[in-house]
């Protein structure tokens, strides 16, 4: 079941119809029981969980993400619609909000993801908010399992928060406000900016390939189960390429 989803969404494939007919087409002699869309859609939510854990093994035991001195944190808007239809959505009534893309320059409603990565690009934690979620807050339900420097951006700016992290081992680093005065060395500010584009090259990848900004979904239920599979296929393309060329320089 977990095999076909993670196939599937490397293949560019995030609809469960999609998914059960590219298995019954191909995988049907490795997965006879595979049965009907129905029984494969409750069977794939069924199992969001393990997915969140495979996930988490992958990077902390194969990968070793969770001891890397440096995080990165950032946000992706995960929209239902655009504000215009916003009244008529009738979806995650009580869980939706309506929030605001800086990025994109525009207001939605749906939902807001906060993903943390390794500095070698390996996402080490996720959590979901409606759109209009505390930047703030969430970044404490992603950073309990590692330590070090976090590097975010403007959202995350609190001498308060950041004085609250310093007691748990982690650093948090953000640019500061034009009027603000940055006490730091300009090289280790170049150096932040530099490190931060890995983030945005690992959104960009979770949005272009895996589709993660489409919901897809008509309860949390299944949409967390959604959102962990490509977390989790994202992961695996990363530990098949790394023990690729550990294989490839073994050979040659």
């Amino acid at each position: 079941m977990i095999t076909i989803e993670v196939v599937s969404e490397y293949l560019g494939m995030d609809a469960d119809k999609e998914m059960w007919k590219y298995g019954h087409r191909h995988w049907l002699a490795l997965f006879p029981n595979l049965g009907s869309r129905s029984s494969f859609v409750r069977q794939a939510a069924n199992l969001w969980e393990y997915k969140s854990l495979i996930q988490q093994r992958l990077a902390q035991q194969l990968l070793g993400a969770f001891v890397d001195h440096v995080h990165l944190i950032d946000g992706i808007p995960i929209a239902l619609c655009g504000f215009s239809r916003a009244p008529r959505c009738r979806l995650f009534t009580t869980e939706a909000s309506y929030g605001y893309c800086a990025a994109k320059k525009l207001t939605y409603y749906g939902f807001h993801g906060h993903l943390l990565m390794s500095a070698t690009g390996i996402i080490t934690g996720f959590t979901l908010t409606p759109a209009n979620g505390s930047e703030r807050e969430a970044l404490w339900e992603v950073v309990s399992n590692v330590q070090g420097v976090v590097i975010g951006d403007k959202g995350y700016l609190s001498q308060f928060l950041g004085e609250q992290l310093q007691a748990h081992n982690l650093s948090l680093q953000t640019p500061l406000r034009a009027n603000m005065h940055d006490e730091r060395q300009r090289s280790q500010v170049k150096l932040l900016q530099r490190v931060r584009r890995l983030i945005e090259t690992v959104m960009g990848q979770l949005v272009d390939r895996f589709h993660i900004e489409k919901v897809r979904a008509r309860d949390l239920w299944h949409l967390t189960s959604r959102l962990n599979r490509k977390l989790l296929a994202h992961t695996l393309c990363r530990w098949l390429n790394r023990h690729h060329l550990i294989l490839f320089s073994l050979t040659t």
